[in-house]
């Protein structure tokens, strides 16, 4: 049997750009290079597709989007060939495709649009489905469903407009701190925590920058946790981790900076209370039809209470970021991760 050639998706119009860059240059280094071919494609910023050709270095530091080593590029949609269309030069030539990798966070990445077109394509795909991917990416409902299986979620409402007087009687009514956040949205993007009546406003405007729906939620005192999950029917977890924070929230910076706040695997809680969590996460990625990967964060409440936050079915994927983190410390190294992915997704 000869390599299989893994098309790992990258970039995006995503605010979540830069994220990708990093996560899939880590996905290609990582990938046992006597087993696969990696087949890079790029999309940019105004969302065009192109094959990288390039050192992958360049994929990291985002110089990769060049004339000299970007070919046009398509999925073909014709039933089952599995094949990325170069288009050059008047015609077009192909490159088979074993399984399609998505490493886009946000928005046309983790949303289930571009997971339904590689499905249109007849192409094995590595992660959750489109309605997994739609309801994860969509906060609102994967509270509803989480809470239909008995999983305590935060008290929220949701907007579809600046409607400053209902954010406002919401907050007399579950006081403050609280948080406005987009509905659909990733990597804390447009995420406000709210401590006073005057700063909704301004908090409420910022969230409707990245979704037409943004909630308002009540704040849980504790910290966050999160369970790496890979598996369909069968479930592997990482370690379940721990976010420390000096202050504020677990903002877009402090994500990919750590500047104030500290991630411990495992996390620093009793044996007993982390198999609960795992248990509820579990649950939480069942209820949800999530499948491939996904990490599962959650607080814990100053109680011992385990509360749901959201599901990120494409989480970060640099030899740093919290998924490979968690898998690693259950013994997991970054490339025996991926080939559990990539035999999830053949497996189909």
């Amino acid at each position: 049997m000869g390599k299989l050639h893994i098309a790992i998706f990258f970039g995006g119009k995503s605010s979540e750009y830069p994220v990708s860059l990093e996560s899939a240059y880590s996905v290609i280094r990582n990938l046992d290079q006597e087993r696969y071919v990696p087949v890079p494609v790029g999309i940019s910023k105004e969302g065009g597709w192109f094959y990288f050709t390039g050192d992958i270095q360049k994929i990291k530091n985002d110089t990769w989007m060049n004339q000299e080593e970007c070919i046009p590029a398509a999925i073909s949609l014709a039933g089952g060939e599995g094949k990325l269309l170069l288009l050059q030069e008047g015609e077009a030539r192909a490159i088979p495709i074993d399984v399609g990798f998505p490493v886009l966070h946000g928005r046309n990445g983790e949303d289930g649009t571009i997971q339904g077109l590689i499905e249109l394509a007849g192409i094995p795909l590595a992660g959750c489905g489109v309605l997994a991917s739609a309801l994860c990416m969509d906060k609102h409902r994967a509270h509803k469903l989480a809470a239909g299986e008995g999983v305590l979620v935060p008290r929220g409402i949701v907007l579809s407009g600046r409607e400053e007087k209902a954010a406002e009687d919401f907050a007399e009514k579950i006081g403050y701190p609280l948080y406005v956040k987009p509905v659909k949205a990733g990597s804390s993007l447009g995420v406000t925590k709210v401590a006073r009546r005057e700063e909704l406003p301004k908090a409420l405007a910022l969230a409707f920058l990245y979704d037409s729906q943004v909630m308002v939620e009540e704040n849980i005192e504790g910290f966050e946790v999160g369970c790496a999950i890979l598996g369909k029917q069968e479930l592997l977890t990482g370690e379940v981790d721990e976010i420390a924070l000096s202050g504020g929230f677990f903002d877009f910076t402090e994500k990919y900076t750590l500047e104030t706040s500290q991630i411990h695997v495992p996390a620093r809680i009793a044996r007993e209370k982390a198999e609960e969590i795992k248990k509820t996460a579990k649950v939480i990625y069942q209820a949800l039809g999530c499948t491939g990967f996904s990490r599962v964060d959650m607080f814990l409440d100053q109680e011992g209470g385990i509360v749901f936050n959201e599901v990120n079915t494409i989480p970060g994927f640099t030899e740093h970021s919290r998924y490979p983190g968690m898998m690693k410390a259950a013994g997991y190294s970054f490339g025996e991760l991926l080939d559990k992915i990539i035999a999830l997704a053949l497996a189909g």
